[in-house]
């Protein structure tokens, strides 16, 4: 979904990065030990470094959204998993664009904004996404089976795919198995706007 060199930041409303680094971290601890898997092995599952996971689980680095996504796939869990906050009472929620956590790429031009409460673990998560114009962003291979639905609510979008290029326009939508390496281009003048929706295979309890 984001591209390989996003940070993980909250936006300038929302206050300190800090606390989602530190919210990371003690889900990487709890989800890796109970895996029962040392660092040592989740480093060698997920091609991370020891000394980098490490620093994540004492919340001492702030990961990068390429390095985020190959320990959800190591652990064969949804992204939100890692990013998850204490469930939220009730069966209302209200999410603010002013307090919204935004996954924003090194050179600024590419936003990841979620559209559900990092409350639990989930099968399915929804996602705003803006690129810049004449911007390129590139997805690593998800979890097998992982599915994404993208809709183009403004501007043009182009998805590489297995070597064959697919041109969306405003109201169109896409539907591929992102299993494998992806890239998304915006060949317009004017920033776009799109809506993504991440399908896992199954649910994580």
């Amino acid at each position: 979904m984001p591209p390989e060199d996003t940070q993980m930041i909250v936006s300038a409303e929302a206050g300190s990065p800090n606390n989602l680094v530190s919210i990371v971290g003690e889900n990487l601890r709890r989800l890796r030990t109970r895996r029962g898997l040392s660092l040592e092995r989740l480093a060698k599952a997920s091609g991370v470094s020891r000394a980098m996971l490490g620093q994540i689980e004492l919340g001492r680095s702030a990961p990068t959204i390429n390095v985020l996504w190959k320990i959800a796939c190591s652990l064969d869990l949804p992204f939100a998993a890692l990013i998850s906050e204490t469930p939220v009472n009730g069966s209302t929620v209200v999410m603010r664009r002013a307090e919204a956590k935004v996954l924003l790429s090194q050179d600024g031009r590419f936003s990841s904004r979620a559209l559900f409460p990092y409350d639990s673990q989930r099968k399915v998560e929804f996602y705003e996404l803006r690129l810049a114009a004449n911007s390129t962003a590139e997805s690593g291979a998800h979890a097998l089976g992982t599915t994404e639905t993208l809709v183009v609510n403004r501007g043009q979008l182009e998805v590489d795919i297995n070597h064959s290029t697919h041109h969306l326009d405003v109201g169109d939508a896409l539907v591929f198995e992102a299993d494998t390496h992806h890239v998304y281009r915006n060949p317009g003048h004017d920033e776009g706007l799109y809506y993504l929706v991440m399908t896992y295979v199954e649910s994580i309890g």
